[in-house]
This record gives C-alpha cells, structure tokens and sequence, in this order.
C-alpha cells in the first residue's frame, strides 16, 4: 500500500467493502500476520487487559503464546476486519470475565457482560472510519453471543494515554451510558440490549 503524506486526507473505509470475523483457530494466520506488521502492537499482542501469570518483565514472545493459548482453547478474545482479502483491523471483545478488573465498580456477580478494550487500525487507514465500522461489528458480534450489557472504556479525544481503547463520543453516539470511571481517564461506559 502506497504511504500517504501527512498532509493528505485518510481513506475513507467503503463499509461496504470491509469483512468481519472472530479470531478462532481458523482465522488465528490473520490476526498473527495483523499484530506482525511494523507498526503493530506486537509489544503487547492484547494481552494488557488480560490475565497473565506475572505482568512484570513479560516478554512479548510470552504474550504472544498466552493469546494464542487463549485463541486454541477456544476463548472469544475479538474481531477482526478485512478489506479485500486483506486483514486491516481489530477490536477486543470478550466476555468481561477473560479479562482483569478492568474498574474499581465492577460487579463479578453480573453475569452476560462483555468488554471492549481494544481497537488497532494502522495508521495509514486512521481516520477514514475503520474503528466506527469495527466498533459496529463488535456490538453485533457481542449480542449475537449473548451479551445482556456491553462494557468500555473509553477516553476522551485530547487524552494523552489510552487512546487504543477508542473515544468517548464514538460510544455515545452509539447508545453507551457513562456509568463512571475506571482510572482517571477512562470512562466506564454500558450499552443493554
């Protein structure tokens, strides 16, 4: 794919042209090839949120094994987007007890919760509205597996940190109810069905 320059404007995704799928087994090749990309958080391979063994001095090998362990035993763990045969994003959406506390106010003993906690668009399809289409699709797909409540984490757009986990606005404009805070940037935010 051809760089663009700075100055000129993102792509915008043709909805109708992108593709959504579930990480299993069958499509674990793409969200390898995915997170090997230069650019891509292969430093973390989505296991921030997730339950390791010990978070100090994992190495990304290591992440990248638990994922895979997490994808083999058959555990949801997200979504990826293709455009024309190519894999161009990803969004993890699971539910919210394969992951660790992700706020002080979480309440175990709800059970149909599902979280988002992550989106990787690169950089040079930023902007054109791959994140909205997946962030539609991870909706669908958590519902469509029997989500009850649909959890995030969102920060606002001028944050300095976090912005993986998508913006405030791009979840309210779909329905999310802010219910708190997890941190001091992250907005809890809820969608039921």
């Amino acid at each position: 794919m051809p760089r663009r320059s700075s100055a000129s404007p993102p792509r915008k995704a043709d909805r109708r042209k992108i593709r959504f799928a579930e990480v299993t087994r069958s499509t674990r090749a793409d969200f390898e090839n995915l997170f090997e990309q230069p650019g891509a958080p292969k430093y973390c391979w989505c296991m921030a949120w997730r339950h390791l063994p010990s978070r100090e001095h994992v190495q990304n090998d290591e992440k990248k094994r638990a994922m895979m362990a997490l994808v083999d035993s058959g555990t949801p763990v997200g979504i990826l987007a293709h455009i024309d045969g190519k894999t161009v994003g990803w969004c993890s959406v699971a539910p919210r007890q394969t992951y660790r506390r992700l706020s002080r106010q979480q309440d175990d003993s709800e059970a149909g919760v599902w979280s988002i906690v992550c989106f990787y668009v690169p950089r040079a399809l930023r902007g054109g509205g791959l994140a909205a289409a997946l962030l539609d699709a991870a909706i669908d797909h958590a519902f469509a597996e029997g989500a009850s409540t649909i959890e995030a984490y969102p920060v606002d757009q001028a944050s300095p940190s976090y912005s993986f986990m998508g913006f405030r606005d791009m979840f309210a404009s779909r329905g999310f109810r802010e219910t708190g805070m997890a941190g001091s940037r992250r907005h809890v935010m809820r969608l039921e069905r």
